[in-house]
């Protein structure tokens, strides 16, 4: 697929989610994004922003199959991988797929399971498979989670650890929209939920050279060595106790790269790396706690790093 043809159906996937998510351009690029290089997003956003209705415009923007898993502390590993069900006319074993099994999956509120549970979903989006009982399960090529979670409410969750937080190529807000947008999202639903009238504009073959295309796109070493020095300024500041690993420069690249060919560019510019250093940066930060209670924020030293660091020429 050529850039051109990509920018193109960007822009058609881009406009048909948009269509539902009102005024939020610069998110639905950065999912996009995500989508295209392979890695999974985390949504940390205040109830009734539109999380589920980012991941269900996806869905159908593309035509792809749909699971929403609401995650809850009696959440067992089984009940989102699938289990092994003894066919008594057979007499053996036959697995029965979970939820987890499929193209486009919400992982709703995922800090009210268990750390176990959390575990087992993160596993496969790490290694792109189940494994139960010795026998190994592919996912789907177009296998992307959306997971969310509450920043503001904690009781009843475990919070994700580090580790995990890693796995997230990108952590979105969504924020609330301005006012003029808001009004015209009420117009939009007189007449039912905008996702009932949309559907798909992208075939399925033609999201997977999308995503083929993505990883061909160039980058060059001065770029490489600009990612590689906004990561390792996160592990210098005072400010912070735990900085991004290797797999934070991975994902930043990689997203970069989706980002620059969304724009019909052959080659990843410095814009590109900066329009998704804090949603790749961030989350995986751990502030010292006396940074915290003075008020900083990880998207903040970001933000500065930024500023700080030389951009190539």
């Amino acid at each position: 697929m050529q850039a051109a043809d990509a920018q193109r159906l960007f822009q058609r996937i881009a406009a048909n989610i948009e269509q539902v998510m009102r005024g939020q351009h610069a998110q639905v690029r950065k999912l996009l994004a995500a989508f295209a290089a392979g890695g999974h997003v985390l949504v940390d956003d205040f109830p009734g922003t539109g999380k589920t209705t980012l991941a269900k415009s996806l869905a159908a923007s593309i035509g792809a199959k749909f699971a929403r898993v609401q995650f809850t502390p009696d959440l067992l590993p089984s009940d989102i991988l699938g289990v092994s069900v003894f066919n008594q006319r057979d007499q053996t074993f036959e697995f029965r797929e979970g939820p987890v099994f499929t193209s486009i999956l919400l992982a709703d509120e995922i800090n009210r399971a268990s750390p176990r549970t959390q575990s087992a979903l993160l596993e496969v989006m790490a290694e792109g498979q189940v494994s139960v009982e010795g026998r190994t399960h592919p996912m789907d090529a177009l296998f992307f989670v959306i997971a969310t979670q509450n920043p503001v409410e904690f009781r009843g969750t475990y919070p994700l650890p580090e580790a995990q937080m890693d796995r997230f190529a990108l952590c979105l807000a969504l924020g609330y929209v301005d006012a003029e947008t808001e009004v015209a999202v009420l117009s939009a639903q007189d007449l039912g939920h905008p996702l009932e009238r949309i559907g798909p504009v992208a075939a399925r073959d033609e999201v997977l050279a999308l995503k083929d295309a993505a990883q061909r796109v160039r980058i060059a070493d001065e770029i490489r060595h600009y990612v590689v020095e906004l990561v390792r300024r996160t592990r210098a500041a005072p400010q912070v106790q735990l900085g991004c690993g290797p797999r934070a420069s991975i994902a930043l690249t990689h997203t970069a790269k989706a980002l620059a060919l969304f724009d019909g560019e052959e080659f990843v510019r410095p814009e590109h790396v900066q329009e998704l250093a804090v949603a790749a940066l961030a989350h995986r930060m751990v502030l010292d706690p006396q940074a915290r209670f003075a008020g900083v924020s990880a998207q903040g030293l970001v933000a500065d790093i930024l500023r700080e660091v030389k951009v190539p020429a």
